[in-house]
């Protein structure tokens, strides 16, 4: 009988600990995404968990997903600019899987929640006065050469 008890306790145990990160820190991540210089900038994120938005400087709430980040801005009149920032795990996944937790680890893995973004993301976007967006005529010649370079000889 005493075996019993302590099985049971230790399979509870085990259970209130599995998908520590998903309790603890969730699946969503507040990011401030900034433009130094260059605000405000109109920014998009994107993972595999989904899109946001942003205007710069400001804050949004992502979904958490290992893969990279990807935060392309931009500004009327500016070139855009994207930048990558890489997902990193966090310490209480390898604590799920330490502790005996292996189903709490595959939880927060599969959800995101094990994963985590810097919480602050610069993207270096040039709006100084040589960073203007090609003019309309500079699009037109530059359109006209890429027609001329690309077509085929007519015989």
């Amino acid at each position: 009988m005493l075996r019993i008890s302590i099985a049971t306790g230790v399979v509870v145990s085990l259970g209130l600990l599995s998908g520590c990160a998903s309790i603890v820190s969730g699946q969503n991540q507040s990011l401030s995404v900034n433009t130094p210089g260059c605000t405000p900038a109109n920014c998009q994120l994107t993972n595999t968990k989904g899109s946001w938005f942003v205007t710069t400087p400001g804050s949004v709430v992502v979904r958490r997903a290992y893969g990279n980040l990807t935060v392309a801005c931009t500004k009327d009149g500016y070139l855009p600019a994207t930048t990558t920032v890489a997902s990193s795990t966090k310490a209480m996944a390898f604590g799920n899987i330490l502790l005996g937790g292996v189903i709490g680890a595959g939880v927060d893995i599969g959800t995101g929640a094990a994963y985590d973004y810097p919480e602050i993301i610069s993207v270096a976007l040039a709006c100084g006065p040589d960073a203007k967006n090609i003019t309309s005529s500079t699009a037109e010649t530059a359109a006209k050469a890429e027609v001329t370079t690309n077509s085929a000889p007519t015989k």
